[in-house]
């Protein structure tokens, strides 16, 4: 997969979105940082933090966590992770992706715990290790195809 900007991966939560960014030729994911808001609704700033990351790295395309259910299903997360999309394709301009994420919290807590990091430690960095895992799986893919 050739491309000439980065791609911006993003796990979007009540209270936080976790932040990850790919290598210049979208073969790894990085974990960047953690943004976090007081409310869910105080969505203003989160949107305006993301859009200065596009910025900052290039990135040409976001890649957005989709939390489907255990049955494929989409719940109440699932709507407001469509109008996360909905906002972000309007104020940055950049194509956004939607991948499924089942799992990716998961992993995150698991990848943390087997590095031997406290559960203190986690509490920091498992929105930006999920930001990664998703990205990370979007890249895998997009190689393969």
């Amino acid at each position: 997969m050739e491309t000439s900007g980065r791609i911006l991966g993003l796990d979007y939560g009540a209270k936080t979105v976790g932040v990850a960014v790919s290598d210049p030729l979208g073969i790894t994911a990085q974990g960047v940082e953690t943004i976090r808001r007081d409310r869910e609704s105080k969505i203003r700033q989160t949107l305006a933090r993301i859009e200065e990351l596009v910025l900052e790295y290039q990135a040409e395309r976001i890649v957005l966590g989709y939390p489907k259910t255990l049955e494929n299903e989409l719940g109440s997360r699932a709507e407001k992770t469509l109008e996360f999309k909905t906002m972000l394709e309007r104020r940055i301009g950049v194509p956004v992706e939607l991948v499924d994420e089942r799992f990716t919290t998961l992993e995150a807590n698991r990848a943390m715990q087997e590095a031997g990091l406290s559960k203190n430690v986690w509490k920091d960095h498992v929105d930006r290790v999920a930001a990664m895992l998703i990205l990370q799986s979007y890249l895998d893919r997009k190689r393969a195809e």
